[in-house]
């Protein structure tokens, strides 16, 4: 089975689809994004390189889902969304301390079982304490489609149509840079039961940031929320890049939030060779009970195969939750 790893680009003022340059220091987290920040590599595999600046974030130049182990630029800022961890990178993983102190850097990633039974799962999730709140798999016949929205925004009207037509409810998280420039769909969002939640405000790996930037990033985005919609923001969050650190786990759970990771995952920042197809076969091949489902808003292909991903996903015997469902 493929190793999947995944970049997912941060405008450099928000919300413009390019990517910045990177820079040499992280940045202090305010309202506007910052450039993609070098960071060093402690996932099981390399990422694959940036998109170029002015493309989608799910259209780069043309790469084969074979390819995506290509070692990335020193400035690429990725997460892993493995199916198979190499052996060469168990090492780091074990060394992960149970401490809730513990800052050694990690990224998520699961590893891929027979259709219809859930994988496995990082091996730090089991020196997860229970004051460290985290959910990456749900119980039941029930899926859980979750947006992250770091990069472009994608066909938002096609997108809101299919989950009406659908009476379909769903996760999302969303940048505090998009939210801000596209208040209007956060809105409808909220309107249409769909459940928004934090992302941080600049979208950028939190190991690279001090405790107070981290704090900042997550109050800041809860703040706009509220402003935006009226409404306190549901306490889920999703690190960038599914990059984070035992220290940081417990920080987001002492502020109130839980942490949501994931049981499936795509290639979904470069271009599907098969279009629509390929969105659609890697959920059905990989769909069991509780599954939490990482799509990137930012891929039209995601957006065209949504409506057919619904009513498979239905007739499979499944039902789409929200987070706050699971219990």
């Amino acid at each position: 089975m493929a190793l999947i790893a995944c970049t997912e680009t941060t405008p450099s003022a928000p919300p413009q689809a390019s990517a910045p340059p990177p820079q040499s220091a992280p940045p202090a987290p305010v309202a506007s994004a910052p450039a993609i920040q070098p960071s060093p590599s402690i996932a099981p595999a390399p990422a694959p390189a940036e998109k170029p600046p002015a493309t989608a974030e799910a259209n780069p130049p043309a790469e084969s889902a074979a390819a995506v182990t290509t070692p990335a630029p020193a400035s690429a800022v990725s997460a892993v969304y493995g199916e198979k961890k190499p052996a060469a990178a168990d090492k780091p993983a074990k060394q992960a301390a149970s401490v809730q102190g513990d800052r050694t850097a990690l990224s998520w990633y699961y590893m891929k079982k027979k259709k219809g039974e859930v994988p496995n799962f990082p091996p730090e999730t089991k020196k997860y304490t229970e004051d460290q709140k985290a959910l990456w798999v749900g119980k039941g016949k029930k899926v859980y489609i979750t947006f992250d929205t770091g990069g472009p925004m994608g066909d938002t009207d096609l997108l809101l149509k299919t989950l009406k037509d659908n009476d379909a409810k769903v996760n999302f998280f969303i940048a505090g840079y998009n939210m801000k420039k596209y208040p209007d769909f956060i809105r409808q969002l909220v309107d249409d039961g769909h459940l928004v939640a934090n992302h941080t405000m600049t979208h950028t790996d939190m190991n690279l940031q001090t405790d107070d930037q981290v704090k900042q990033e997550i109050n800041d985005f809860a703040k706009l929320f509220k402003e935006t919609t009226g409404k306190d923001v549901p306490p889920y969050f999703r690190f960038p890049y599914g990059r984070y650190n035992m220290h940081l786990l417990s920080l987001v759970s002492d502020m109130g939030y839980t942490s949501v990771f994931w049981s499936t995952a795509m290639v979904d920042w470069l271009p599907r060779k098969n279009g629509p197809e390929d969105p659609l076969n890697d959920i059905l091949n990989n769909l069991h009970d509780g599954n939490i489902i990482l799509m990137h808003q930012g891929s039209p292909e995601n957006i065209e195969a949504l409506d057919r991903i619904i009513k498979e996903v239905r007739k499979a015997g499944y039902e789409f939750g929200l987070l706050d469902d699971i219990s």
